[in-house]
């Protein structure tokens, strides 16, 4: 016969001391053996009270329970018996009404045996059984997920898909981007799209000044073509990850990258030789998705290395917020007398957009503190207006311009209002790439070796951030993988190819992504606005440069925080995997590379799982990324030994 898939029993007068109810033999003997109980075989009475219902449940439209164990309910996890609520919220957790709260039911039933049998002892339950009222039925709401009465109702041991019960979704747009079903709306989706682009627009500034300098050629590129160009593919490239990929990853010019290839075009190469190399390397890595190698290896990472990876990029958004806000400075010191870094200026926090940063950070934990909806983007907007109205009563003036330093200025752009809004993009470098140029001038073994170089730092970043975004927006499944991550991994790899191509470097994905997420976005769609607003912004760059990077960075020392909460996953009780971990959150922000971090934390848990007796647990993936890591860090003694 069969039960409510949701079975709950009621702790009735037949509990033995163990707290678990008797089988219906054992309560049939003990009814039997009770002075005045009916026999075990007889039918009851028409005034006696019924036990609980073994009815068969046909009708999907009324799921009966007869009673509740407690034992069978996880210590988190609740029932919500409001009748008026038919959703389960976000987390999928239940909730008791104060009428219905299962220790007031256990107090009735304790009341009921107590009235039938004064000599009960309501402890140990060890006493002639009373007879057995039928209780209230109580409704499941339709579309709550049924738990068998073997199973506990909370049974997940890490990051989970935060999707809940198959919601019917509203529109093929729904459908599509699966916004019902992620627990989103349109207006989150929006609004995290808005967030990612305003916390990540600084790369339309910055990126022309780090490949604004001469190759070594002598050519440089124009200022204003590669800030436009660098819209034009970063809004390319979202928009395909929100299409294809459907998750809230925005992509631009990689951080690093650029710098690497500025360094190689001064030294080494031409620009259009250098970005051909680019072009490669993306290439290859989109052969390493199609085939599923790249997927694998981010199967392969173990559990603790994937949240260590976390946690460094958190520390790591945190140090490039405070840098890029002034609020953390380098010292420039040759002969290395004093500490790498420093409080502002003179380690003092001196000047206006100091102190708006400060306040910038302050609003926004409010509101995110608060859980006010949308609190990252209304932060940044309230801190955009205080900058905007600092710079026009004190006139700070540029970090740096022609006129030389300012210590105390806006460190990127300066919060003022635009003669003009409106800007005709240049995009004549689009295209200006030679593919195998680059062999013919430095050999093919420097080339492989740049190629390989550019591979491994971009293949390994996207890893650690889409497990970072992926972790703190809950659409990871419970062994920390993301579902559909071959997607992800392959628009990713074209975007490398797209930025070498259009002679703005490789792109990858953006670990500012996780400031929309924290603002809500869960799906594609918020990649599609922050593409959007990429290609506007081809147009408007005068007004994208009204927002500083004082008001900004903020939301990346929020977001750094949530994601750093993530350390209380991790196990602190075994070395070999403490220490693999700490070197992955350690050297991500200390060296500036999300790569660095990842490579220290693979090479250190294959040498210690190896020293500890455990190689059955490093897994030949995790063997072979050790391997290229170790290549990777010395990538310079091995140069200068093959010449």
């Amino acid at each position: 016969m069969s039960r409510s898939p949701l079975s709950v029993r009621h702790i009735a007068a037949s509990t033995p001391p163990s707290g678990r109810p008797r089988r219906k033999d054992a309560v049939s003997e003990s009814s039997a053996a009770a002075p005045g109980a009916p026999d075990a075989g007889s039918e009851p009475a028409a005034n006696d009270t019924v036990g609980p219902d073994t009815r068969d449940v046909d009708d999907p439209d009324t799921d009966d329970v007869d009673a509740l164990d407690q034992d069978d309910l996880d210590d988190d996890d609740d029932l919500d018996l409001d009748d008026d609520d038919d959703d389960l919220d976000d987390d999928d957790d239940l909730d008791l009404d104060d009428d219905d709260d299962v220790e007031a039911e256990d107090d009735a039933v304790r009341e009921d045996r107590t009235e039938s049998d004064p000599d009960t002892d309501i402890d140990t339950g060890v006493a002639a059984v009373a007879p057995r009222r039928r209780l209230p039925r109580v409704r499941i709401p339709r579309g709550a997920t049924a738990v068998s009465e073997q199973a506990p109702v909370s049974t997940r041991t890490g990051p989970r898909v935060n999707t809940g019960p198959a919601i019917k979704p509203k529109s093929g747009l729904d459908a599509y981007f699966e916004v019902s079903q992620r627990r989103s709306t349109y207006g989150r989706e929006v609004r995290g799209g808005f967030v990612t682009f305003f916390t990540m627009a600084y790369i339309l500034v910055l990126n022309p000044i780090i490949l604004s300098g001469a190759d070594v050629d002598g050519t440089t590129l124009p200022f204003a073509a590669v800030a436009a160009t660098t819209a034009l593919v970063a809004a390319v490239v979202t928009i395909l990850m929100g299409i294809i990929g459907r998750y809230p990853f925005a992509l631009a010019t990689g951080l690093g990258l650029n710098a690497l290839v500025a360094v190689l075009a001064a030294t080494q190469l031409s620009w259009p030789e250098i970005m051909g190399l680019v072009v490669l390397e993306g290439l290859l890595i989109a052969i390493l998705v199609v085939t599923g190698l790249r997927t694998a290896i981010f199967f392969a990472i173990p559990q603790q290395l994937k949240i260590a990876i976390s946690v460094g990029i958190g520390l790591f958004l945190t140090l490039i917020g405070l840098v890029d806000a002034g609020f953390v400075k380098r010292v420039p010191d040759a002969a290395n007398t004093v500490v790498p870094v420093q409080l502002g200026n003179g380690f003092n926090l001196d000047g206006w957009p100091v102190l708006v940063f400060s306040v910038g950070v302050l609003i926004m934990s409010v509101l995110v503190v608060r859980k006010v909806r949308g609190g990252i983007l209304i932060g940044i907007v309230v801190t955009t207006i205080l900058a905007i109205i600092v710079e026009a009563i004190a006139k700070v003036g540029p970090a740096f311009s022609p006129d030389g330093v300012n210590p105390n200025g806006w460190q990127l752009t300066v919060p003022a209002l635009p003669d003009s809004l409106v800007a005709t993009p240049d995009l004549s470098i689009v295209g200006n790439f030679s593919l195998f140029g680059g062999f013919e001038r430095i050999g093919l073994l420097a080339a492989l070796l740049i190629v390989f170089t550019l591979m491994l730092a971009d293949f390994f970043d996207t890893m650690g951030t889409a497990v970072a975004v992926g972790a703190e927006g809950k659409l990871l499944d419970k062994n920390g993988n993301l579902p559909g991550a071959t997607r992800v991994l392959f628009v990713d790899s074209v975007a490398a190819a797209a930025g070498g191509a259009a002679s703005v470097s490789s792109n990858t994905t953006y670990i500012e992504s996780a400031s929309g997420v924290a603002d809500g976005a869960r799906t594609g769609l918020a990649s599609v606005v922050t593409g959007g607003l990429f290609l506007v912004a081809m147009f408007l760059s005068p007004l994208v440069s009204i927002v500083p990077s004082e008001a900004a960075t903020p939301a990346l020392i929020v977001v750094g925080a949530l994601l750093v909460s993530q350390i209380r996953n991790l196990e602190f009780d075994d070395l070999s995997l403490v220490i693999p971990a700490f070197l992955t959150m350690a050297l991500m922000p200390f060296t500036f590379s999300i790569t660095n971090g990842i490579g220290a934390g693979f090479i250190s848990f294959v040498v210690l799982r190896l020293a500890k007796g455990r190689s059955k647990d490093i897994h030949p993936l995790m063997w072979i990324s050790a391997i290229l890591f170790a290549i990777y860090f010395f990538i310079e003694p091995i140069q200068q030994l093959i010449g």
